[in-house]
């Protein structure tokens, strides 16, 4: 099967979907299907990234909020794009213009969307869920659940990573939502891992004893994570836990300047080597998540996987890796009890809730989630009306070659 991801939130520079894309490109090859991401980018550049697999890159202008990200804008080039490719299914990775744009292709493949974020967590809910319920901001947004339908009515399936959003987007009337888990990577996140030197030498770069907890959280750098309200909450366990945050975003200038008025916590920046943040993950006490809006967060899949507690949310898909007696579940949006589920697990005694994690560290892969994901679309192209053309074998189109 030849499949096209029309990728808009793939970025070099970015997290989770970066993570999952590279995955998924080995993944598919492997497999014996052909995969080609088709994402913004500075320049048109056709990549092979292995038998099988490529990335093209379309010309599309920056975000205005996020200069490392970039947006689909050409709906006529992105068309001749699929056209070239002429692949068996096609995936659209954002709920906006991309998607839509997917959906008025004129080919006979059939489509599913990914859901790789939740807007109306993200965003609506964060914003007003302080003066208006839930119902009541859906109905302030109406015009996006109409979105949402009509995007459902152009595609065969719609993807989610967590039962959350699926239930959701049913009850808005999106009738082909479905609950597919992904997956960590295989082989890379282990208790295995753990160094008592690493988390010493962790420790003392927050100024504590190594008798003190030490937790860790992972992402981008973004509002919508709550990084404020996660910093302020850990810097008052002072001197009984810190916290060391990875990653990198629009915020992060703004989140390092707020820490030298905190004790205890620190912004690190991202780590590129996936085998070093496997075994800082490994070495701390527990994952801290700000973010209830998540459609999968792979930080606590990679930190369950890791063996250590998570200190998580009680929305969205963080929760979903949460192991009971092994970590805390706090209300979201709430800093106070985020600094009392902290507490509670510091009091608790870490290292307890930390072997229970680690007998509950054997988390669905990549491999099984892409196994699913790519069985469920070849029953799509089975019971698809269309008559598809069949797919010549795979040639590199010569207009955009590089690297």
């Amino acid at each position: 099967m030849r499949i096209v991801d029309v990728c808009a939130f793939y970025t070099p520079a970015g997290g989770g979907v970066r993570t999952y894309v590279d995955a998924k490109l080995k993944w598919a090859s492997r497999h014996g299907h052909e995969m080609i991401v088709v994402a913004p980018g500075e320049r048109a550049e056709t990549i092979r990234r292995g038998p099988g697999a490529f990335m093209v890159t379309i010309p599309s202008p920056t975000l205005p909020v996020d200069r490392r990200y970039r947006y689909f804008n050409d709906e006529a080039a992105l068309h001749r794009t699929l056209a070239i490719w002429g692949p068996d299914h096609v995936e659209a990775s954002s709920p906006w213009s991309s998607a839509a744009m997917v959906g008025r292709w004129q080919g006979p493949a059939s489509r599913s969307l990914i859901m790789h974020c939740d807007p109306l967590a993200a965003y609506a809910y964060r914003w007003l869920g302080g003066i208006a319920p839930t119902a009541a901001i859906d109905r302030m947004f109406g015009w996006f659940w109409r979105h949402l339908r009509r995007l459902d009515e152009m595609f065969d399936l719609i993807v989610c990573a967590n039962r959350q959003l699926a239930s959701r987007l049913d009850r808005g009337g999106v009738t082909k939502s479905e609950a597919l888990g992904m997956g960590v990577e295989s082989g890379l996140f282990s208790p295995s891992l753990r160094s008592p030197e690493l988390r010493a030498e962790a420790l003392r770069s927050l100024g504590l004893a190594t008798d003190a907890t030490l937790m860790i959280s992972i992402g981008r750098l973004s509002a919508e994570k709550r990084w404020d309200m996660v910093l302020r909450a850990a810097s008052r366990l002072d001197p009984d836990a810190g916290l060391i945050v990875v990653g990198d975003g629009p915020r992060r200038q703004q989140l390092e300047r707020l820490t030298t008025r905190l004790a205890n916590v620190r912004v690190i920046g991202p780590i590129r080597d996936r085998y070093e943040l496997a075994r800082l993950l490994a070495s701390s006490d527990a994952l801290v998540h700000g973010c209830e809006a998540e459609t999968f967060c792979m930080a606590a899949a990679e930190a369950r996987a890791s063996g250590i507690p998570l200190i998580v949310p009680d929305r969205g898909a963080a929760v979903d890796q949460s192991v009971r007696r092994a970590g805390v579940v706090y209300r979201s949006g709430s800093e106070r009890s985020l600094e009392n589920a902290m507490r509670r697990f510091v009091e608790r005694g870490p290292e307890l809730q930390r072997m229970r994690a680690t007998l509950h560290s054997d988390v669905r892969t990549m491999d099984e989630h892409f196994a699913q994901l790519f069985d469920r679309y070849g029953k799509l192209g089975a019971s698809n009306d269309s008559v598809a053309v069949p797919a010549a074998p795979l040639s590199v189109p010569c207009f955009a070659t590089g690297g």
